[in-house]
């Protein structure tokens, strides 16, 4: 199973950005996908989950800002990121919850002041 993250980049704050995930390899599906971000220095996080069902969970700093998403058709999934700020500055990565996958090599997004 290989996991290709691709959407990061450099965005001003407040700006947008959009990732996404393709994970191949994986005829069943995931049940439960994530997204995680890890920033210089600590450790990696999770962002956001969502189960089969569409039910989905942010931490609370990213809550009214950041929508996940699947496409299981595609065997992806994606990070809608919207008014984002410095401090979401990180590798942001997606997997399984709990992380069954390898990991990817992520995608960078830096968010300017």
């Amino acid at each position: 199973v290989h996991v290709v993250e691709s959407g990061g980049g450099l965005v001003q704050a407040g700006g947008s950005l959009r990732l996404s995930c393709v994970v191949s390899g994986s005829p069943g599906g995931i049940p439960r996908i994530g997204w995680y971000r890890q920033a210089p220095g600590k450790q990696r996080e999770l962002v956001a989950q969502q189960d089969h069902a569409g039910n989905s969970h942010y931490l609370d700093s990213v809550k009214g800002r950041f929508t996940i998403s699947r496409d299981s058709a595609k065997n992806a999934m994606h990070l809608q990121m919207n008014d984002l700020k410095p401090e979401d500055t990180a590798v942001y990565y997606c997997n399984s919850v709990p992380e069954l996958l390898s990991w990817g090599q992520g995608t960078q997004v830096t968010v300017s002041s």
